[in-house]
């Protein structure tokens, strides 16, 4: 058990040691504009990744609270179990994130998609909804991106074909994004 303890890690150590530096402080910096614009970040995902997309939002409206700064406005599409099945049943699951997301935005927000593979049908449905109201996106895709990673304003892409380690990269990332964030706040 060691031996694959040790490889595990050891793998989640090197896809780190490929992620884009310069891409994660752009979107953090994406972030930092939707925010002090006053914006909203909108966050979504399947299966695990809903997990983490559901975290992030945690993370954002209450982590990066700073005494006497407007907070975050931030809301996780994956949250509304009730609405999302309805779209799901009454059309068909590919809907359900753009219809909801029809709902809340407005030019100049800001919605976040993870999926491991980058083809998700439902991310890249809302994605081309999210380009039609004029929302900046972010994906953070594995393997080599997908259609997901062509179609969006930023993406950064995973390197490897493993969901749950995909699934590791994308949590650590959004703590670091949480973080950065709550970081550039207090600065401002």
């Amino acid at each position: 058990m060691v031996t694959f303890t040790q490889n595990y890690l050891n793998r989640v150590r090197e896809l780190l040691s490929h992620l884009p530096m310069g891409e994660i402080e752009s979107v953090v910096d994406t972030l930092y504009t939707t925010y002090a614009a006053g914006r909203q970040v909108f966050v979504m995902g399947n299966g695990g990744s809903a997990a983490a997309a559901s975290h992030f939002v945690c993370d954002l409206a209450k982590g990066a609270i700073v005494e006497g700064k407007p907070r975050v406005k931030a809301l996780c599409l994956t949250d509304n179990v009730p609405l999302l099945t309805a779209w799901a049943n009454d059309t068909n699951y590919t809907n359900t994130f753009g219809e909801m997301l029809k709902n809340y935005c407005m030019p100049d927000d800001l919605l976040v998609g993870c999926t491991a593979s980058g083809m998700s049908p439902n991310i890249i449905n809302a994605m081309a909804v999210a380009r039609e109201f004029g929302v900046h996106t972010i994906a953070l895709v594995g393997y080599s991106g997908g259609t997901v990673k062509d179609i969006v304003d930023q993406a950064i892409v995973i390197p490897s074909d493993s969901i749950t380690q995909i699934e590791d990269v994308q949590m650590l990332l959004f703590h670091l994004f949480a973080s950065a964030l709550r970081v550039r706040i207090e600065q401002s």
